[in-house]
């Protein structure tokens, strides 16, 4: 199941379950779009790409599934970066040329 990380780990900015600013590396590191922009593509954990993260309906439209927010909710513990600003851009620096297909 995806966790829906409730905040930007680097500006810490609300990212509700229904935000289509929310940005997410395959380890679901999330950060906001501006930072994202910022950060050159490049996930200052992993050195992945990101991708806008999925919104998870608020409802069960198929209540036999049992899914939506309902259900399943967002998280609640809020995570941030523990790299300084001065490593996060010495690795971005590293690696922001290489397409995240060929990191």
């Amino acid at each position: 199941m995806l966790e829906l990380r409730p905040n930007c780990e680097l500006c810490d900015i609300d990212l509700p379950p229904h935000s289509i600013d929310a940005r997410i590396c395959s380890y679901e590191c999330t950060y906001c779009a501006a930072c994202v922009e910022h950060l050159s593509n490049v996930c200052p954990t992993c050195g992945g790409g990101f991708v806008p993260r999925p919104i998870r309906p608020q409802q069960a439209y198929r209540s036999e599934l049992k899914l939506g927010l309902g259900n399943h909710p967002a998280g609640l513990k809020r995570y941030h970066s523990n790299f300084t600003p001065e490593d996060i851009a010495a690795h971005v620096a590293r690696i922001k040329d290489i397409p995240p297909p060929k990191r």
